[in-house]
């Protein structure tokens, strides 16, 4: 982690993008002006840009030094906002188009790590015209306990546990509420584990607990005793950390990424996801984990901004 230390910047002319049309909207405006604050308090001048309010084409990104993404779900997260900006000629912060719409997509995302040979939980794609007979079959295929979820949404939006069938069509309807495709995924019984990850340097994990059924939306943002433990033995702690670098590279990341990852009776890791625009509100798991190597939350977006800065003059002077 020797590359996680605060950096000096230059007061810079900043435009944070957050809010949105998606289903994650009220988040991203917590994460937003949490960012905003944030940089305004190390000496910067913020810009809040958003996209429900004024087309990112009508921006005059000629006044923009960098644009810090804190636009969460669709348009923001799944690489359109990041393809408008990549046209533009602007820096930004994170992945680039291609890679966040590889992340977005829990489907595409398990192919990927697959392929790199990163353990992730069985599923089976659904779609909202498939028959109940159709998606009960794929369901007895995978086997109970199940999850249900949309292929393209954060914050656990639309997310089920399913313990068996008689629990099924309520999951899958809730499911469809938000996306036509979907996913049914063999549910890995354990703890849940969750570890950020800036450019290919990790952050330390996080183990979540919570009373409710799992890490819902509620848990994230709104409960006040969901469970944040720190301590873990080095030896699962750089187990934990190398897969999620591995996670994140499998899918070509940049910038800050945060990894979902499940043990199983056996203490094996199982990758449920990459998250290419963690949350950064009061609540969110990247700004805690920054925390316990000495990051406040500026010197935290100072940094995410300075590699960010630093990656597009690498790739400038490589043409």
């Amino acid at each position: 982690m020797d590359g996680l230390k605060p950096v000096a910047l230059a007061p810079l002319r900043a435009a944070v993008l957050l809010g949105g049309t998606s289903a994650e909207r009220e988040v991203s405006l917590q994460s937003g002006a949490r960012v905003a604050t944030a940089l305004e308090d190390r000496g910067h001048r913020i810009t809040r840009v958003d996209p429900a309010e004024q087309p990112l084409e009508n921006v005059d990104w000629s006044q923009v030094d960098v644009a810090f993404f804190a636009l969460h779900g669709t348009f923001g997260e799944d690489g359109t906002a990041q393809a408008i900006l990549e046209n533009a000629g602007v820096p930004f912060t994170g992945s680039g188009s291609e890679s966040s719409r590889l992340a977005f997509s829990k489907s595409a995302a398990k192919e990927r790590f697959a392929l790199r040979g990163i353990q992730t939980p069985n599923y089976l794609l659904i779609h909202e015209n498939d028959s109940k007979e159709q998606i009960l079959g794929s369901a007895r295929r995978l086997g109970f306990p199940l999850v249900a979820k949309p292929d393209g949404q954060g914050s656990s939006i639309g997310v089920s546990i399913i313990n068996g069938e008689s629990e099924l069509n309520d999951a899958v309807e809730c499911c469809f509420e938000h996306q036509s495709f979907g996913l049914l995924e063999q549910a890995i019984v354990g703890p849940e584990w969750t570890v950020g990850v800036l450019d290919s340097d990790p952050l330390p994990p996080i183990r979540i607990g919570t009373n409710r059924v799992f890490y819902d939306y509620e848990a994230k943002y709104n409960a006040d005793d969901t469970q944040y433990e720190f301590d873990v033995a080095d030896d699962l702690k750089i187990r934990l950390q190398n897969v999620a670098r591995d996670a994140c590279r499998a899918l070509g990341t940049n910038g800050v990424a945060r990894v979902d990852i499940m043990l199983d009776d056996h203490d094996d890791a199982w990758v449920l996801e990459v998250n290419t625009i963690p949350g950064m509100t009061s609540h969110s798991l990247i700004p805690k984990a920054a925390a316990m190597i000495g990051l406040d939350m500026g010197q935290l977006c100072e940094l995410i901004i300075e590699r960010s800065l630093s990656g597009v003059a690498r790739m400038r002077h490589a043409s």
